[in-house]
């Protein structure tokens, strides 16, 4: 995928939900992965022509996995001169070596989103911009749907009343395959996931499942996406046509 492209589609998921006003200042969360890294192009480049202008910058909350290395993020993010914070924590001793869980998934997750919004609310963001996109919207929905019982996805605008912060997901109409590609066209410095967990857990089982629809039944995918857009979950904004 070209620039050009993942810039349009991520103008339209900004301008359907309204991620973007005036004066927003956007921490985007960096993992190292590749998602993380293609919408830290992405926002950066639409700095240039949105017609509202914001700032953004860059955060990492290191989970103090051992060799996690972050010198190739760091350079990328002097490239694009972005500023780039990393929050330095005990989260992976926390999970792996003092309590030992079998299933970290979900307390890491709590951890790490309290850790990156402390740190944007620390450095005067406004809102925290997450690289999950069109794929992961889908296997939120069938994570909730086989695991929970209901039809649910994350919005991609959510305000937190707690914190004053807004989340705004603008890769949601980017395709999982399309940023592979972008990643490998532009040579961006993917870091590998550090956690001992990666791959064996109930969203890997879910990504694969949704491969295995998409070979029987082609389209599938998209069919299942369009039912989140138009399935009125709580909590989505409006999108504008």
């Amino acid at each position: 995928m070209k620039l050009q492209r993942l810039l349009s589609l991520t103008r339209q998921a900004v301008d359907a939900y309204q991620l973007i006003d005036d004066g927003d200042h956007i921490a985007v969360g960096i993992s190292g992965g590749k998602d993380s890294l293609t919408l830290l192009y992405a926002l950066k480049n639409l700095m240039t022509f949105y017609p509202r202008p914001f700032k953004i910058r860059g955060i990492t909350v290191d989970l103090g996995l051992e060799g996690f290395d972050l010198t190739p993020v760091k350079m990328l993010c002097q490239q694009l001169e972005v500023p780039y914070t990393v929050i330095s924590t005990d989260i992976g001793k926390i999970l792996f070596d003092i309590r030992k869980e079998p299933n970290p998934c979900s307390l890491c997750a709590k951890l790490r989103k309290g850790a990156l919004n402390q740190a944007a609310l620390d450095l005067g963001c406004n809102k925290v911009a997450y690289g999950h996109h069109k794929n992961d919207t889908v296997e939120t929905m069938l994570l909730s749907l086989i695991y929970e019982g209901r039809f649910y996805s994350f919005s991609p605008k959510t305000y937190l009343d707690r914190t004053g912060l807004t989340l705004i997901r603008p890769l949601i109409y980017v395709d999982e395959a399309d940023i592979t590609g972008f990643c490998n066209k532009y040579q961006v410095p993917v870091r590998e996931n550090p956690c001992p967990v990666d791959g064996y857990t109930k969203r890997e089982y879910v990504k694969n499942l949704t491969k295995m629809l998409e070979k029987d039944n082609p389209g599938v995918k998209e069919r299942m996406f369009h039912a989140v857009l138009n399935a009125d979950i709580p909590g989505w904004p409006q999108a504008r046509r």
